[in-house]
């Protein structure tokens, strides 16, 4: 039983694993470590790579104030089929939408 769980546990690490180092990917090639392109791109790596650039512009760095949600928005937009899938920058604008409608009220 416990060479199991180590063997599902190792399965899991290495697919977690390959989601996480491929979110630097991008759309058009141009991105790292792999320089994958679109499809080659697991979806969940294509997913993080957008909430995290969202995420990203919409909260205060150091060396920048942050965006508006709307401004973040039409960056996203604006690198679509080239940073970013299409297809998820298309959904895109619904989740933002459904995510700040179940998010807590402040009181």
């Amino acid at each position: 039983m416990v060479i199991a769980a180590s063997v599902r546990a190792s399965k899991i690490l290495g697919r977690t694993t390959k989601i996480i180092l491929s979110h630097h990917e991008r759309w058009d090639g141009t991105g790292y470590p792999r320089r994958l392109m679109r499809n080659e791109i697991p979806l969940l790596s294509r997913i993080i790579a957008l909430v995290d650039a969202y995420d990203a512009m919409t909260n205060d760095r150091p060396y920048r104030k942050r965006l508006s949600p709307a401004e973040a928005l039409q960056e996203i937009i604006r690198c679509k089929g080239m940073q970013f899938d299409p297809d998820l920058v298309r959904l895109f604008p619904e989740v933002i939408a459904l995510s700040a409608l179940e998010a807590p009220i402040d009181t």
